[in-house]
């Protein structure tokens, strides 16, 4: 067994202000999605520079906040929703925990194609030079997770298993490193080793959504179910649910896109 390094999750306290690490990792992540996408050529011809690029950044952060906060409310609070009625400003409370990456992406989905209409850019080849740099959120998310000690894992006697705070006396998978490794860096070396191929315009939003679909699916057989919801049918949880979905809609709009490879127009939003 390996201890669990105590780390505090307040990277700085001045009074009643609290600058936490899980919050950084956001900002670290909008960042270096910012930098990673003006690297990329398509980024260049699309004139994803400067201020358009800041503005792009700036609608996805929003969509992805708002969502992950109203997905994790509708898929894992499903049975408080009056409470939520009765107590609006708990809505939007997002340091009491709670957020979705399932909501996360169909915010930033949402945020970006709102943007990408008002700036009269092309949607599938803006979506597929953005979602190559969503790993490395993923994988600094994970980390602060980890900082959390939240989302941990099942319990197990495997050698580098650790107990948590929070998570009883017994040893259980660092559930939230196994997905920075899969969801962060192996995802991340993949889309970004065949982003520039002559693929369809929406290929990359594909690949993308069935690549973490599917990672995530195995990495939930090692992470601890969400308390309030359990395993469905004794098996599945809800992440796994909401993945099989990923999976399902990334083939099928694999398909639904016009043409082959690059050949094809980019149907504009």
């Amino acid at each position: 067994m390996i201890p669990y390094p105590q780390i505090d999750p307040d990277l700085v306290r001045i009074g009643p202000i609290h600058i936490r690490w899980y919050g950084l990792m956001y900002v670290l992540g909008f960042g270096a999605a910012y930098m990673l996408i003006r690297r990329q050529k398509k980024a260049k011809e699309l004139g994803l520079q400067s201020e358009k690029l800041q503005e792009l950044v700036f609608y996805a952060a929003v969509g992805l906040i708002v969502g992950a906060r109203l997905g994790y409310i509708l898929f894992y609070q499903f049975g408080h929703w009056l409470d939520y009625i009765r107590n609006p400003l708990e809505i939007i409370a997002v340091w009491h925990g709670g957020m979705s990456f399932h909501g996360g992406l169909a915010g930033t989905l949402l945020a970006g194609a709102l943007f990408c209409r008002s700036r009269r850019l092309p949607l599938w080849k803006t979506a597929d030079v953005v979602v190559v740099t969503a790993p490395v959120g993923l994988f600094l998310g994970r980390i602060g997770n980890f900082i959390n000690a939240e989302l941990f894992g099942r319990t197990t006697t495997m050698p580098w298993a650790m107990v948590f705070p929070g998570g009883g006396p017994l040893p259980r998978h660092p559930s939230q490193l196994y997905e920075a490794f899969l969801e962060g860096v192996v995802l991340f070396l993949f889309l970004w080793w065949i982003k520039d191929r002559p693929f369809r315009p929406g290929a990359m939003v594909c690949l993308f959504l069935i690549g973490y679909g599917a990672l995530r699916f195995l990495a939930e057989f090692f992470r601890e179910p969400d308390p309030q919801l359990g395993l469905f049918w004794g098996t599945f949880s809800m992440g796994q649910i909401l993945c099989t979905a990923m999976i399902v809609i990334g083939a099928a709009l694999w398909k639904a896109l016009p043409g082959r490879r690059n050949e094809a127009p980019d149907p504009d939003p």
